[in-house]
């Protein structure tokens, strides 16, 4: 596992990728989620310019997780899109996941339903995030 993930970089995203496939408590949770997943991080403060990232999650596991191309074909079925400084509240912990997606600090393309349907899996996502950031950018 890497250990100087900083969010966001392609290290950062390989070190969530390696933490999905080897935790036991994300895999489980996740055991019926299927769809990948783009974040759109928008630039604010440290972040000079727009940047995607890109899980493909599929049954507690991750199939891959990248930093995505701007002209990408693929239409993930969530696109969760936010100023850089929102991504990292909720990374920090300062902001839950919930209270960022239902107080619209984020904005979210696709299934709320299928966010709301798997709230465990979505919290889960975020703490294996949160354990594998050690720094911003």
């Amino acid at each position: 596992m890497v250990n100087n993930a900083i969010f966001p970089s392609s290290e950062w995203l390989q070190a969530t990728k390696d933490k999905f496939n080897t935790d036991k408590q994300y895999s489980q949770i996740a055991k019926n989620w299927e769809g990948d997943l783009r974040l759109i991080l928008e630039p604010d403060g440290a972040l000079p310019d727009t940047l995607w990232l890109y899980w493909d999650l599929w049954h507690g596991q991750c199939r891959d997780a990248y930093i995505e191309d701007q002209s990408s074909p693929l239409t993930p079925v969530l696109i969760i899109k936010a100023p850089y400084s929102k991504f990292v509240k909720v990374l920090s912990g300062e902001v839950g996941v919930m209270q960022a997606l239902m107080g619209r600090m984020v904005s979210v393309r696709g299934s709320m339903v299928l966010i709301m349907r798997n709230v465990p899996t979505v919290l889960d996502f975020v703490r294996c995030c949160q354990e594998v950031t050690t720094s911003w950018k």
